[in-house]
């Protein structure tokens, strides 16, 4: 956990009760659900699996906890695939609506992790656009609207980042609030689309996890985890 985050973040999730932005609350429960996230996250690439868990963590910085994150999980996995399994080049593919701000905010200076999020843009929280690039920073910005053609011409991108980084691991920050029905964004993902990307990640890296982040619409959201773990086990 203090890989990438601050002893005050934690101290902060663990005795908060109440709101600490206007969507992030903390009760008698959210420490202890935080840290089983981030373990189930570290779980996910012990097993090249994919980690269900909530609460979600991509908007975590180090010292911030918003947007319903409060701990980066797909970033502490990450480090603890450096540390504990010996990789020396993880990236990490962000396909939420959202920005990933937390997670970029995480390993932004460590050349030995690179982040690519595809995400709706303008949008919340109002990071990540076209100009905001580096060697191992790679967003790829979409406007409302985008579907599954626009997601998969965007995707050539993001096989050009990975393929001139060779990471030993590769894992995705999952969310499904791209989709054609979520009530929280403006994309129009469709199931088939989540699968596609999903089994042209797995082309990648040696070697694939994943991480649930957002997906607000629970009516649809299990069909589209099935579809997607297909998409990841083809």
């Amino acid at each position: 956990m203090l890989r990438c985050h601050s002893p005050s973040l934690l101290e902060r999730i663990r005795t908060t009760r109440g709101f600490l932005d206007p969507d992030t609350i903390c009760t008698d429960t959210t420490y202890e659900a935080a840290l089983l996230a981030a373990g189930a996250a570290i779980e996910a690439v012990r097993r090249n699996g994919f980690a269900i868990a909530r609460p979600p963590g991509h908007h975590a910085e180090r010292d911030h906890a918003m947007g319903f994150c409060m701990f980066g999980s797909i970033a502490i996995a990450a480090r603890w695939a450096q540390v504990q399994l010996g990789f020396e080049r993880v990236a990490i593919v962000d396909w939420d609506v959202h920005h990933g701000n937390g997670t970029e905010d995480l390993v932004r200076d460590d050349p030995s992790v690179l982040f690519v999020s595809l995400h709706q843009w303008p949008f919340y929280p109002g990071t990540g656009g076209p100009y905001e690039q580096t060697e191992t920073v790679v967003n790829i910005p979409l406007p409302a609207g985008t579907g599954d053609d626009g997601y998969f011409e965007a995707w050539r991108t993001v096989e050009d980042a990975v393929g001139r980084f060779e990471p030993d691991l590769l894992l995705v920050s999952c969310g499904f609030d791209a989709h054609v029905e979520d009530p929280l964004a403006d994309m129009e993902l469709t199931a088939g689309g989540f699968r596609e990307l999903a089994e042209r990640t797995t082309q990648l890296a040696p070697r694939v996890a994943a991480v649930l982040e957002g997906g607000y619409n629970v009516r649809t959201l299990p069909g589209l985890l099935e579809t997607t773990l297909d998409g990841f086990a083809a």
